[in-house]
């Protein structure tokens, strides 16, 4: 094979090799979103550059925005997965349901919309819990947190109990509204991440 073809040839395969590299779309809220922090230092940055070093090709894209619902996320989705073409979806959403004082029933049929929505389109889904703080009061925090559970059950889909796992109790790792996680804690969130999500890569 003359050597211009043989060039061609693996230029090829390399192009084809980037092309085929898996998305993975965070859907989430505030949280994600990178709220009240710099760039570069919001936890889904920090998931790419984690992939780089583990040896995976995926490309993540972060699709948060700050005070989503369940119910926008619902309504933005889909463009999103025709738009991405996710391998993954990472859905962290329900947190402004919560502290909206929202139903727990209505913000279920969301997160089940969503996870249906992206295996219609190929997708695996990563659900990921949230839990409220106790003024919320003690019925109204359970169900709650148990519909999120309810719903992974039911979709069969991995869950993440909680997001903010093993810090959520540390006031220095938050910023002044006691809401969102500092610079700080981005890396701890990644770690709870990344123990629901690293069975998926490899899957």
């Amino acid at each position: 094979m003359p050597l211009r073809s043989i060039v061609t040839f693996f230029f090829a395969i390399l192009l084809s090799g980037a092309a085929q590299a898996a998305t993975i779309l965070v859907w989430g809220d505030s949280l994600s979103a990178g709220y009240g922090l710099r760039p570069q230092q919001d936890w889904p940055t920090l998931l790419q550059t984690r992939l780089v070093r583990e040896g995976f090709r995926h490309t993540v894209i972060n699709g948060s925005v700050s005070g989503e619902t369940t119910a926008g996320g619902r309504t933005r989705l889909s463009a999103a997965l025709d738009r991405h073409k996710p391998a993954l979806v990472i859905l962290e959403l329900g947190a402004n349901d919560g502290l909206r004082g929202l139903q727990p029933a209505l913000m279920g049929e969301n997160l089940s919309a969503m996870i249906q929505a992206a295996r219609g389109k190929g997708a695996k889904v990563l659900l990921v819990g949230m839990q409220l703080p106790p003024n919320y009061g003690p019925a109204y925090t359970r169900r709650f947190q148990q519909t999120f559970a309810e719903v992974a059950r039911n979709e069969k889909v991995p869950l993440i109990p909680f997001l903010l796992d093993g810090f959520a109790d540390k006031p220095d790792l938050f910023q002044p509204d006691g809401i969102h996680p500092t610079a700080e804690a981005q890396p701890l969130i990644l770690e709870t991440v990344w123990r629901g999500l690293k069975g998926l890569l490899k899957g």
